[in-house]
C-alpha cells in the first residue's frame, strides 16, 4: 500500500478485503484499462472477476447472501477500483445504490426477491432520476406512473442511465398523482418503481426501450443510455416500499450513498494521477537532472499529495457518518465537492508534469484527463453540492437574535 490515503481504525477483515481488491486492480484492471477504454469495450472479464470476489454483495446483509459490510468498506473498495479504471467503479455504484434503497425502503417481499440475486451478481441494478430537460432539478420530472387496476402504466423519457444496457433491475423515479391532490409539493408526489428487464438494447420488454450507448468524451466501457417508457406496465407490488409518494426521499437517501461513492472515485483517480506524476517526474530528465529534482515540480507534487490526503479524509468521514445512522448530506456533499474538484486539479497537474507526452494516447494520464470531468457533474454538480452545504450550515448555525 502507498503511504498516501491510509485509513485508521480498520478491522482485520476490512484490511483483508482492501488488500484483495487492490491486488485484483493491479493485476486485472490497470494492465488492460487503457486499451479497453480506447475501444469503449465493456469489461466483462473484469466484472466476472468482481462477481467471483463477492463485490456485488459487499453491502448486502448476510441474511440475503451478501457480505454485510459497511459503506466505509465499500467506499474504500471503490477508491481502489477507480484507481485502476473509474468506469468499473461506475458499474458497481448504481448496483449498490439500488441494493441500498431496497435494504432501507423495500418491502420484505421485495428484499427476498431481489437482494439474494443481487448479492450473487445475477441481478444487476441501475437507477434513473434524470431526464433530458431537467438537469439537477429533480422536482421537475415529467415521467409519470398511473394506476390501472393491479398495475401501473409508466410513460416518459429518462436520461444518463448508467448500466442502462447491462442492468436487469432499474429503480425509476416518476411522478404519481394517485392519493396526492393537485397542489401537493412536487417532491411529495413522486414514486420509485422497480422495473425488471432483459439486458441489452432496443425494446427490452414491452413498453420499455433502451437506445444504444451515448458516445461520451470519457467514462467509456460502462454503458450510459436513455430509457424510454411508452405504456410500460408493471405490477403494483413493484412500487418501492409498497407506498406511493415516497420516491423522492428514497432516491435522495440513495444519492447520499452515491455521493460518497463519487467522492471515493475522485480519491482513487487522484491517487492514480499522483502515482503516474511522481513516477514520471523521476524518469524524465531536463537540464542534467530528473525533473523531480526541480523545485517547481516538487512544489506541484507536494500540492497534489496534500489534496489526495484531504479528499480521502473527507470521504472517509462522510462514509462513517452514514454508517453511524446519522444524517450525512452535509458531509457527503462536502466530500463529493472537494474530492471531485481536487481530482480534476491533481489530474491536470500530473498531465502538466508529463509535458507533451501527456497528450499522447500511449500514456495513461491521457485517459484520466478525460475521465476526471465526469466527477464534476455526477450525482449533482458542484453548484448543487454548495447549495446543500450552505442550507445545512444555516440549519446548524442558525442566528439566535
Amino acid at each position: 500500500m502507498s503511504r498516501l490515503a491510509q485509513t485508521a481504525g480498520l478491522t482485520d477483515i476490512q484490511q483483508e478485503i482492501l488488500s484483495t481488491v487492490r491486488d485484483f486492480v493491479d493485476k486485472e484492471i490497470i494492465p488492460v484499462a487503457t486499451e479497453l477504454e480506447h475501444r469503449d469495450e465493456y469489461p466483462q472479464q473484469i466484472v466476472d472477476g468482481l462477481k467471483e470476489l463477492g463485490l456485488f454483495g459487499l453491502m448486502i446483509p448476510e441474511e440475503y447472501g451478501g457480505l454485510g459490510e459497511s459503506l466505509l468498506t465499500y467506499a474504500l473498495c471503490v477508491e481502489e477500483i477507480a484507481r485502476g479504471w473509474m468506469s468499473v467503479s461506475g458499474i458497481i455504484n448504481t448496483h449498490f445504490i439500488v441494493a441500498y434503497m431496497l435494504k432501507q425502503h423495500g418491502t420484505q417481499e421485495q428484499k427476498d426477491t431481489f437482494l439474494p440475486r443481487m448479492a450473487a451478481g445475477e441481478v444487476r441494478g441501475a437507477f434513473s432520476m434524470s431526464e433530458p430537460g431537467l438537469g439537477s432539478d429533480v422536482s421537475a420530472i415529467t415521467s409519470k406512473g398511473v394506476r390501472d387496476g393491479d398495475e401501473y402504466v409508466l410513460n416518459g423519457q429518462k436520461m444518463w442511465l448508467t448500466n442502462g444496457g447491462t442492468s436487469t433491475l432499474v429503480a425509476v423515479l416518476c411522478r404519481s398523482d394517485e392519493g396526492h391532490p393537485q397542489g401537493t409539493a412536487p417532491h411529495k408526489s413522486m414514486t420509485t418503481f422497480l422495473v425488471e428487464k432483459e439486458p441489452g438494447f432496443g425494446e427490452v420488454r414491452p413498453g420499455l426501450t433502451i437506445p444504444g450507448k451515448i458516445d461520451k468524451m470519457g467514462y467509456k466501457g460502462v454503458d450510459t443510455t436513455e430509457l424510454i417508457m411508452d405504456g410500460l406496465r408493471i405490477p403494483a407490488n413493484r412500487v418501492l416500499g409498497g407506498t406511493t409518494g415516497r420516491g423522492f426521499y428514497q432516491m435522495m437517501d440513495g444519492v447520499e450513498v452515491g455521493r460518497v461513492n463519487v467522492a471515493a472515485r475522485g480519491c482513487g483517480v487522484a491517487q492514480r494521477a499522483f502515482e503516474l506524476g511522481v513516477s514520471y517526474a523521476q524518469q524524465r530528465h531536463t537540464f542534467g537532472k530528473a525533473i523531480a529534482q526541480h523545485q517547481a515540480i516538487q512544489f506541484k507534487l507536494a500540492e497534489m499529495a496534500t489534496k489526495v490526503e484531504a479528499a480521502h479524509a473527507m470521504m472517509v468521514n462522510a462514509a462513517r457518518k452514514k454508517d453511524s445512522g446519522e444524517r450525512n448530506d452535509l458531509e457527503a456533499g462536502m466530500a463529493k465537492y472537494l474530492a471531485s474538484e481536487y481530482c480534476k486539479e491533481v489530474v491536470e497537474d500530473a498531465f502538466r508534469i508529463h509535458g507533451g507526452y501527456g497528450f499522447s494516447k500511449e500514456y495513461e494520464i491521457e485517459r484520466l484527463y478525460r475521465e476526471a470531468p465526469m466527477l464534476l457533474i455526477g450525482e449533482g454538480t458542484a453548484e448543487i453540492q454548495k447549495m446543500i452545504i450552505g442550507r445545512r450550515l444555516l440549519e446548524e448555525y442558525r442566528f439566535q437574535g
